[in-house]
């Protein structure tokens, strides 16, 4: 009895003297924890803010999943730790969808709450919405026991991603919309996407956000000839269609390496097409396939041959695949690849034409794919929506379609006595050139570095 006294006695002196522990246990003020509720390796606007970060002096710890290889910027910098979580078992995924939900929402909590409280007391914790659940509670109730400060970086808002799975009417979804307000003002600054969302925040939810736009790091830019021949080659040996028709060695379906080491493009190479989805509800690879069906079946014979490059993982992805095997196809390739986070830009760099698929679930975000695109001088062919024309300027980078018969239209018109003229995609490669100029890490020294520096917010 005396021995169950004494713990009990002693049990508040030890709370406190772990609260100390935690509140104290810390690298030094310019630390900050970025928290990812997904996949690190496929969050690049948060890799390139731990970079920056990093570059500014901060030691950062990443929170997030494994699975895709981060950027080797990330992996090989001295101030930056990956912390990985383990995601909800598989079994959860087989219950009905609303308990499924809930059951995943309370062991990331708990997974994350205790891996946040593990690490050493950061003094900002930066979070990426979305997910808003359970990432906004944890992440509150970590800077209220540590004395840190939360600030948000919104790409778009949790509650409409999740309204495409469970309905708009959903009580979940009410729920998701009432957090994402109600921590969202508990935060100590907000950074946005869009200049739509910045109002959209302050209209709806009296949140002020700076506009921080999606940039293009240096790793994104024009791959010269000789990196897209050895790109081609590597890719050859794993995927036929980079081969070339012919047997030569030192030669691809796009460039050829004569006796004398000179490289040149092969005369009747196929467009490189490139594309990159999540393989989800909101991205809708069917139009992207319908448009090259019409391409097939309607292009004159003189038409040029289209290899097709869709990278990305997704629930989707199989679905598609079969649809591709199952078709016939005259002048069009496909290739499934996955990259690596070096050769994703080169190939990028490399290709014709891009098409970007992104519907924004709320209408307020921008597509990232599109933004790398371009750093690398690529045009865009894009799913018309509410702020896209915030990124992508019709007639001038690039074109905006609606359905899969405008795509169509517009892959005719632009690849016209290609590769010799293509005189509008030469033109969009221009009007890129002051794009390229503009790159993430200035833009990020001036609107998000006084947020984490302790000077005043920028306007």
């Amino acid at each position: 009895m005396m021995y169950s006294l004494q713990i009990a006695l002693l049990t508040p002196f030890v709370f406190v003297l772990l609260y100390i522990f935690m509140n104290y246990m810390v690298k030094g003020e310019k630390s900050v924890c970025i928290v990812v509720l997904g996949d690190i390796g496929r969050s690049p606007r948060m890799q390139y803010h731990a970079v920056s970060l990093a570059k500014s002096g901060f030691y950062v710890n990443i929170v997030g999943y494994g699975g895709s290889i981060p950027h080797k910027q990330v992996r090989d910098n001295d101030n930056i730790e990956l912390n990985t979580i383990s995601e909800a078992p598989g079994f959860l995924t087989y219950l009905p969808g609303p308990l499924s939900f809930i059951f995943r929402a309370l062991w990331l909590f708990l997974s994350l709450i205790v891996t946040l409280l593990l690490l050493p007391k950061s003094r900002f914790y930066f979070v990426q919405n979305p997910p808003t659940i359970p990432t906004f509670p944890v992440v509150w109730l970590v800077c209220l026991i540590r004395n840190s400060r939360m600030v948000i970086d919104w790409h778009n808002y949790g509650y409409t991603i999740l309204s495409l799975k469970l309905g708009s009417d959903n009580l979940l979804v009410s729920l998701s919309q009432r957090l994402e307000r109600v921590f969202g003002r508990q935060a100590v600054a907000n950074i946005c996407v869009t200049s739509a969302m910045k109002e959209d925040l302050c209209h709806y939810w009296n949140i002020r956000a700076t506009t921080v736009y999606d940039r293009p790091p240096d790793i994104f830019k024009t791959t010269t000839l000789s990196e897209q021949h050895e790109l081609f080659i590597r890719l050859a040996e794993q995927y036929p269609a980079f081969k070339a028709s012919f047997v030569t060695e030192g030669s691809t379906a796009f460039t050829r390496c004569d006796g004398k080491g000179v490289i040149s493009r092969v005369k009747n190479r196929p467009v490189l097409l490139v594309s990159s989805t999540s393989w989800t509800e909101d991205e809708d690879f069917g139009l992207l396939l319908d448009a090259l069906e019409r391409y097939d079946n309607d292009a004159a014979d003189s038409a040029p041959r289209i290899l097709c490059v869709i990278t990305g993982k997704g629930p989707q992805k199989e679905m598609y695949q079969k649809k591709i095997e199952n078709l016939q196809w005259k002048k069009i390739q496909f290739c499934l690849p996955w990259l690596t986070a070096e050769d994703y830009p080169l190939l990028l760099g490399s290709a014709d034409i891009g098409v970007c698929l992104h519907k924004s679930s709320s209408g307020l975000d921008l597509p990232m794919k599109v933004v790398d695109m371009f750093g690398c001088g690529l045009p865009v062919c894009a799913v018309r929506y509410d702020c896209i024309e915030e990124l992508v300027k019709p007639g001038s980078t690039g074109l905006l379609f609606e359905d899969s018969e405008q795509l169509a239209q517009q892959l005719q018109e632009l690849l016209q006595e290609f590769p010799d003229k293509c005189t509008k995609l030469k033109t969009f490669r221009d009007n890129l050139k002051e794009f390229q100029a503009s790159r993430w890490h200035d833009q990020w020294t001036a609107k998000v570095l006084p947020i984490f520096s302790g000077k005043d917010k920028p306007q």
